[in-house]
């Protein structure tokens, strides 16, 4: 079982607009509504590729029950603790006619210290289960910086796949408890460095500065732009296939879980970045997100080209 941890799940509802135009009245052409939020979509890929996903976190009122009811109905694991606030909405913008893409983030609610203390626990049981966790998402609010970084030393004491996908203090922490794999996206690595990264050469720095801290493995998507990976044997230069996107919100959270699905099989972090990537791109053309499907992953892993970068 891989185990998909996060604090933010969101009912998602994606609109499209034949032409999307600011102050005026638009109409959708069409409306979707489904469930998404880093974690969750991370769980809805692994069991699309055909893994074992578990999802934890939290879940409250009506929309908190459609979540739960939506992973259930995938054939997914859950153990949602029912919190006070209700679950987060957010709402997708797509413009047909410039292909552009506009996210409304609903923020999550606060919890108490009772709840992150139940978290707490049923991520330390779950782990007795699992063959690796993946932590995503921006953590709720009253849930200290280092939860993510307790996960990480529960799963290094267990012997199991430590993922982290977060930014800022959160990944911060949990660097330095050296986690197997981090996978935060350029900006996210900016915001955790604290500092403009200009071009590959910058980046490339930047992630054997996180090697340097602790963390095993990293790997850094940007949108279309080529992926970067590093470990002590190397530094590789992902590109994706060339794909007529859709949508694309997801496919950072796709890239980690054909990454995690492929190093739990222990493949290389080169190879595992191959089907990463096609995991990425295959979600890009579908209009919700984690909606992919695996012919469409494995069409597209031989049109990924790895290189290595000097």
């Amino acid at each position: 079982m891989i185990l998909c941890v996060g604090t933010t799940p969101a009912v998602q509802r994606v609109m499209v607009f034949e032409r999307l135009i600011p102050d005026t009245v638009n109409r959708a052409s069409q409306t979707l509504e489904g469930i998404a939020g880093k974690s969750v979509n991370v769980a809805k890929v692994l069991r699309a590729l055909g893994a074992r996903p578990m999802a934890i976190g939290l879940a409250g009122g009506d929309r908190g029950r459609f979540v739960l009811e939506m992973l259930r109905e995938r054939g997914i694991e859950t153990e949602f603790i029912p919190v006070t606030a209700t679950t987060r909405q957010c709402t997708t913008l797509l413009d047909q006619s410039s292909g552009r893409q506009t996210e409304l983030v609903e923020e999550s609610g606060a919890v108490d210290a009772d709840t992150v203390d139940r978290l707490h626990d049923v991520l330390k049981r779950r782990l007795q289960q699992s063959r690796a966790v993946i932590m995503s998402g921006t953590l709720a609010p009253g849930i200290p910086p280092t939860f993510y970084r307790e996960g990480v030393e529960m799963a290094k004491a267990k012997g199991i796949l430590s993922v982290v996908d977060a930014r800022g203090a959160v990944l911060d922490a949990a660097i330095e408890a050296g986690p197997g794999l981090v996978k935060p996206n350029h900006a996210e690595l900016e915001a955790t460095l604290g500092r403009r990264l200009a071009d590959e050469s910058a980046v490339v720095e930047g992630m054997r500065e996180l090697l340097k801290r602790g963390a095993r493995r990293v790997v850094v998507t940007a949108g279309k732009y080529p992926t970067l990976a590093a470990d002590q044997t190397g530094c590789w230069r992902v590109t994706n296939p060339p794909i007529r996107a859709v949508n694309a919100i997801g496919s950072g959270d796709s890239v980690t879980a054909g990454l995690v699905w492929k190093l739990d099989g222990g493949a290389t972090l080169e190879e595992a970045c191959r089907w990463g990537c096609a995991a990425g791109a295959a979600n890009a053309l579908s209009l919700m997100p984690g909606d992919l499907e695996i012919e469409d992953v494995r069409r597209l892993v031989d049109e990924v080209r790895v290189q290595p970068i000097s």
